[in-house]
């Protein structure tokens, strides 16, 4: 393994386990879901990110877990109300964020801002596509990892390494046409270790989930199966 690939293993999150605004992980919830993820990445090996609501960003950063933003504003000024600024996620402890997730989409020049505040802050951007086609387009805007979702399928029983896989291995290969260093993760259904295990085989480097974990009967254990088949 070279040094930059050495890295990537190192920094970057193989299983980001997005939080959304779900009940079961939200306040006191999402802080022992941060716990359980410190602890199956200390057993596993495999590096892992929660994506948490603004409001819970700071207390699952205190838990010891990567944390990303789900989302931040594009605001320049203090002198704004209701708005979330990207440097006070930054001040809450925050490694990165996701952006242009299919539930909260932006357009190309509001995405790129976000990019770029994050590229001078030396964090890592999450920028979600719909499909292989839009995920060329938006690797020109170098993110630090680029996931492919099929909105269809996002909080369906079906993944999308079933459901179409070609659109993961085209996704990887029209990428890395543009950048090859640039990681990318798929989403959409993704639930159980055979799921994972796909999309590694299919060329992703790791996963986006929410549902499949948070959502499942017993979340630890589905998250832990997870990283285990991305180990």
């Amino acid at each position: 393994m070279g040094p930059w690939r050495a890295k990537m293993a190192r920094d970057w999150p193989r299983l980001v386990v997005n939080l959304k605004t779900y009940p079961e992980a939200t306040g006191k919830r999402a802080v022992a879901l941060a716990r359980a993820a410190r602890k199956i990445e200390s057993r596993t090996g495999t590096r892992m990110a929660l994506a948490a609501q603004a409001v819970d960003v700071r207390a699952c950063v205190e838990a010891g877990v990567l944390v990303y933003a789900q989302h931040f504003d594009r605001t320049e000024s203090s002198q704004t109300t209701g708005a979330t600024r990207w440097e006070s996620l930054v001040d809450a402890g925050v490694e990165g964020s996701i952006l242009n997730h299919s539930e909260r989409r932006l357009d190309v020049a509001h995405l790129r801002w976000c990019v770029e505040r994050v590229k001078a802050a030396r964090k890592a951007s999450l920028v979600c596509a719909r499909d292989d086609t839009e995920a060329r387009r938006l690797a020109r805007l170098r993110p630090t990892l680029l996931a492919v979702e099929p909105p269809e399928l996002i909080g369906g029983d079906v993944s999308v390494t079933s459901a179409d896989p070609g659109i993961v291995r085209r996704a990887v290969e029209r990428v890395h046409e543009v950048d090859k260093r640039l990681p990318v993760l798929c989403g959409a259904g993704v639930k159980n270790g055979k799921d994972a295990a796909a999309a590694r085989a299919l060329g992703s480097y790791g996963i986006l989930v929410a549902s499949g974990v948070v959502k499942a009967a017993r979340p630890e254990r589905a998250m832990a199966e997870l990283a285990e088949a991305l180990r």
